[in-house]
């Protein structure tokens, strides 16, 4: 098990196994030591985490499911890097889409949940810069999506 692995489980978190893409495009893309992953939405066992922040989902409910973004995320890296987690060097950035009425305006808030995790399970690594974005709907009616931006050796 990586070490990033085994922090993880310290957490209780276990990768699921990287998503596949819903549409035509690819989950990741791997330039030089860059890797762009495709927007992760909320997920959780299977079941899409759906939502409308400031309609009927209370805002730590949406970070908690921007923490299951990040989760997608991270499993997502561990694929580009041919299942070895530990090649990850660096969170670079997130973009965090908020499914949110005009008028709910606590999108940071929500996309903490991703923040908060990446740094609690990768420590410094996980410290990245970001956008946290209101959209008026996401695929399926998904609370969060979030795509990222990671290097990797």
């Amino acid at each position: 098990m990586s070490t990033y692995e085994s922090r993880l489980s310290d957490l209780g978190v276990t990768l699921p196994d990287a998503p596949a893409p819903a549409a035509n495009y690819v989950p990741w893309h791997v330039v030089g030591d860059i890797v762009y992953v495709s927007g992760q939405v909320s997920m959780q066992d299977g079941t899409l985490v759906a939502g409308k922040l400031g309609a009927d989902m209370a805002t730590e409910d949406g970070a908690a499911a921007a923490r299951l973004c990040a989760i997608s995320l991270l499993a997502q890296v561990k694929a580009a890097c041919g299942g070895d987690l530990d090649r990850l060097v660096q969170v670079v950035k997130l973009t965090g889409f908020v499914n949110s009425t005009p008028d709910f305006g606590d999108q940071p808030k929500v996309v903490n949940g991703a923040s908060d995790f990446l740094v609690e399970a990768l420590g410094d690594v996980g410290r990245h810069t970001r956008s946290a974005v209101s959209a008026a709907s996401l695929p399926f009616g998904c609370a969060v999506e979030i795509e990222g931006i990671f290097r990797i050796k």
